[in-house]
């Protein structure tokens, strides 16, 4: 999942990016409210973690902007949107309901129900009720972070697992390279230009052959039929 973080407090942004990056997400941090209609003009992001405290251009800005899906930021007006605030932010809370958040969080918390709350917002993005993502025999279970092949447990790599995700959630649509790309890694990383396919290799291989079907010259995608090409 490729998640927009927008906090201007370095001590906590840090422990965010390298909480999220180790839970498996692909995180793009941005510390000012400019920098985040930046950001959302030019990528597209699975869902936001919004501070309302910014410098330059504050949070509820940078939220009714989102919201109004002007020009450049359409390609992002309907992701899901988890806005921090402090505890005595009551009023900057509701407002930032009524402008169009999802959902909130009060500093400080727990690591835990942040995820939590990540998860419950993207199961409803993607339309669904249940935590198990499952493609014929094949089981992933993000609150856990496993996954099951004919019951079976598989080990995957965190590239690995965030694919396998992109993928499964949308079973026979075709990823170009770009689109897993971007799934995959975020702003500044260094990527070597066959790490895609390494990583497809690689996820192919544990799901013993199945479930991957590759489009030459076009992309790939997580197929129903489980016999993949």
């Amino acid at each position: 999942m490729r998640v927009l973080l927008v906090e201007d407090n370095i001590l906590l942004g840090e422990g965010l990016f390298d909480t999220l990056q180790d839970e498996g997400e692909t995180v793009d941090w941005m510390k000012d409210g400019q920098q985040a209609l930046s950001a959302l003009s030019v990528e597209g992001f699975d869902l936001a973690i919004l501070d309302l405290g910014l410098p330059k251009v504050d949070g509820l800005e940078v939220l009714r902007q989102l919201r109004s899906g002007n020009g450049s930021l359409s390609k992002n007006q309907h992701i899901p949107v988890l806005i921090l605030t402090a505890r005595d932010e009551i009023q900057d809370r509701v407002k930032g309901l009524d402008f169009g958040a999802d959902d909130y969080l009060v500093k400080p918390f727990d690591i835990s129900e942040l995820m939590a709350r990540m998860r419950a917002l993207t199961r409803r993005s993607k339309g669904r009720t249940s935590d198990t993502i499952s493609v014929g025999t094949l089981e992933i279970r993000p609150s856990e972070r496993k996954v099951s092949l004919d019951g079976s447990p598989i080990s995957l790599s965190r590239r690995e697992y965030a694919l396998l995700v992109a993928l499964a959630e949308k079973p026979d649509q075709v990823f170009t390279k770009q689109q897993l790309g971007q799934t995959l890694y975020g702003w500044g990383e260094e990527v070597e230009s066959n790490a895609l396919e390494v990583h497809i290799h690689n996820l192919r291989k544990k799901l013993q052959g199945r479930f991957i079907r590759t489009l030459r010259g076009i992309g790939y995608s997580l197929t129903l039929a489980e016999e993949a090409t």
